[in-house]
Formats: structure tokens, C-alpha cells, sequence
């Protein structure tokens, strides 16, 4: 069984970029109640003390970075073999997704690109919300922090964004009542709100945090968002500890933009938590820095925390991999591989911090390459020193 509230020792206001690991958590917790929906688990795939992780490139992007990740991995010994599986986005049918879906259940943990859905058919749905919804990733958590000598609107922001993964705007209900008239259905359950609301405080509380804001927009949402803002509260509750504030939506972009020091940990709503995490992102550098996580009883995905797929780029080697590279690290932290981990975040901590190397989204003039041969470089000297 696969615990999944993440515990990070990251501090509260960091005035740099530290390299802290994120653990578990007890699995019962999140299960005080037994409507709670569980996962039927395949046993993991592990073999010699290596572990298979299914890796889907994706589009854009995703493939160049992918062999990134790959080669960082050979220079640096980490036991992983990757089970590729590449998702067609031309095809009008689901077989790619569907034995996608039995390799990460196979294997347990994925590292991902983003997903194009190119097919016009309706009964086409979109790949990486399928993936979530047939896993029940039900959170995603991006843990925003800024790096030292990256340029960014805000210094010393270190806030968690965590956001409900499988339902909301995302459950992908739409019809056509009458011709010209398209009806899409917004589906928040008590269930699913619960189940973030405890991972949220459970989180806040195993990491030192003070304060947990939900984002809403219950004052024009009242029966839909009502019913999440209200079981937060509910489960504020159970934490007197942690304080607990409540947000409007399009107050907290503004906030976000002007002081986005006042947040620690934010949760919210599907849509929502698109939107916010980009923002946010955009504040510390751009989409290219940070990676996003998403969990769920059984399972882990873990990929870029804006989920582009940066098809305008693709091919040109000015990519920055910074975000898929971290989002690879967590996938080592999840699986136990402490040391390959720190290894890796170092690694791109001291590329990003001491040693300048920036592509152009972050004002520099390096190449993708160059970043990742700068990153491992310091791989192989801190493996030589293991």
C-alpha cells in the first residue's frame, strides 16, 4: 500500500532554495470513512533492487526532456529502468491509454510529459485526465519555492498549492441541450472534498506549517463550492493548531500577484488549482522550474507542476528541464532512493544558483543541453564522492 500525504521538512520562509525530501504518512488516516474510494493495487514491480517506472513522453516537449532524464540517470547510477509508452494524439481510439494505464498500475509510479488529445471525436477524452480519474490521483501538490538568482517578481516564496485532481470542471460532463446551447456539468462531492480537506491539514501538520487557505468561489457557487468551503471548515476543526482561512478566487490571483508571502498551504478545487498554480509558477521563474506531484491510494504520477506541453519549442533546444529533472527526483524520493534524490537536487541547485546556467525563459542564453550537462557534472562528482 502506498501512503500518500507527503510530509516536507521544507521551512516555513526560506531565504534560499533549500534541498529538503518529502516522506509519507499513515494510509488509515485518510480512510476514517468508509465510503472512501480505494484502489485495487497490482503488485510492484521491482526486481534486483531496481525499480520499473512507466515514463510517457507525451507531446512537445516531453520526449526531448524525457532523454534528459535518461541520461542524468545513466551518469548517475540511480536504479530505475523505464517501461516508454508513447500515447498517439492523432488516435481515435483509447488502446494506447488504456495499456498505459495497466503499466503505471503495474509499476505503481509514472513520470510524465503532458498528453495532447488531438482527435475531434467526443468519445476521445482527454489522456491525462483520464489517467487521473482511472488511477484516482485525486490530489496534485506543487510546492512553490524560489531559487536565489532567478529572476522573479517575488523573492522568498514558499508556499504548497494542492489541488483537487479528479472531479470539478474536469469531469469532462457536457451536452448540447439545444442546438447552440452547451451545458458542462461542475461535479464537487463531500466525498472527494473530505478527502483533500484531511490530506491539506495532515500535510500542515507534519510540516511545521501555520496556516491553510481554501480558495472558492462559493459566493456565486453556493451549492457546489459551498459544500467544499464548508467541509473545509469542518475539518479546520480537527486541526486548532493550524489556522485556517477561506479565499475567493479572483481575490487570490490579485493576492498572489501583489503579496504572495500571506499564503503557506493553499487548497482548492480542480480548475482552480490550475490556474493558481500557474500563477504562482509564473511569480518564481516560469513554467520550466517546477515540478508537480500526484497521488492517489495505490499510485504516483509525477511531472512539469503547469503541465505544458510547449509544442512551440519543441525540437529547438532552448526547453528548460529544470521542472522535469525536479519532478524525476521526486519520483526517487517517492521510491525510497534518498540518496539518488539528494544527488539530483543538489545538482540542479548549484547549475540554477552558483553556476548562472540559465535558458532563455529565466533571461539567460543556455541551451537545453547545456543545462543538463552543467547538472551532471555535479552528479558525477557527488556520486565519486558516495
Amino acid at each position: 500500500m502506498l501512503g500518500i500525504f507527503s510530509k516536507c521538512t521544507l521551512p516555513k520562509k526560506a531565504g534560499s532554495h533549500t534541498i529538503r525530501q518529502l516522506s509519507s504518512v499513515n494510509f488509515d488516516i485518510q480512510h476514517k470513512h468508509p465510503q472512501a474510494r480505494r484502489q485495487v493495487g497490482l503488485p510492484r514491480a521491482r526486481y534486483g533492487g531496481r525499480n520499473a517506472v512507466t515514463m510517457l513522453p507525451g507531446g512537445g516537449i516531453g520526449p526531448e526532456l524525457m532523454s534528459y532524464v535518461k541520461e542524468v540517470f545513466l551518469h548517475g547510477g540511480v536504479p530505475v529502468d523505464f517501461e516508454t509508452i508513447q500515447i498517439d494524439p492523432q488516435s481515435d481510439n483509447n488502446d494506447d491509454l488504456q495499456y498505459a494505464i495497466m503499466s503505471i498500475r503495474r509499476n505503481g509510479v509514472c513520470i510524465k510529459g503532458n498528453i495532447e488529445t488531438r482527435s475531434l471525436d467526443t468519445a476521445i477524452i482527454s489522456r491525462n485526465v483520464a489517467i487521473r480519474n482511472e488511477l484516482d490521483l485525486f490530489v496534485n501538490v506543487i510546492n512553490v519555492q524560489s531559487y536565489n538568482n532567478i529572476p522573479s517578481r517575488h523573492k522568498n516564496v514558499n508556499c504548497i498549492v494542492i489541488r483537487q485532481n479528479t472531479e470539478g470542471e474536469y469531469a469532462m460532463l457536457e451536452h448540447e441541450s439545444v442546438e447552440g446551447v452547451v451545458e458542462s456539468m461542475k461535479v464537487i462531492t463531500k466525498e472527494n472534498s473530505t478527502r483533500l480537506a484531511r490530506y491539506a491539514f495532515e500535510l500542515a501538520k507534519n510540516n511545521g506549517r501555520s496556516k491553510v487557505t481554501a480558495v472558492h468561489k462559493a459566493n456565486i457557487m453556493k451549492l457546489s463550492d459551498g459544500l467544499f468551503l464548508e467541509t473545509c471548515k469542518k475539518m479546520s476543526l480537527n486541526y486548532p493548531d493550524i489556522k485556517f482561512e477561506h479565499m475567493i478566487i479572483d481575490n487570490c490571483c490579485m493576492q498572489l500577484v501583489s503579496n504572495p508571502h500571506q499564503f503557506d498551504v493553499m487548497v482548492m478545487p480542480n480548475l482552480y488549482g490550475s490556474i493558481v498554480s500557474n500563477v504562482i509558477c509564473g511569480l518564481v521563474g516560469g513554467a520550466g522550474l517546477i515540478s508537480g506531484r500526484n497521488y492517489g491510494d495505490h499510485y504516483a504520477v509525477f511531472e512539469p507542476g503547469t503541465r505544458n506541453t510547449g509544442s512551440s519549442i519543441a525540437g529547438t533546444n532552448t526547453a528548460n528541464p529544470v521542472a522535469m529533472l525536479s519532478a524525476s527526483a521526486d519520483m526517487l524520493e517517492h521510491l525510497g532512493h534518498k540518496v539518488h534524490c539528494d544527488m539530483i537536487r543538489t545538482a540542479i541547485s548549484k547549475t540554477l544558483n552558483e553556476d548562472m546556467v540559465h535558458t532563455a525563459d529565466l533571461n539567460g542564453t543556455a541551451k537545453s543541453t547545456d543545462v543538463v550537462h552543467n547538472v551532471i557534472k555535479h552528479v558525477k562528482s557527488i556520486a565519486g564522492r558516495i
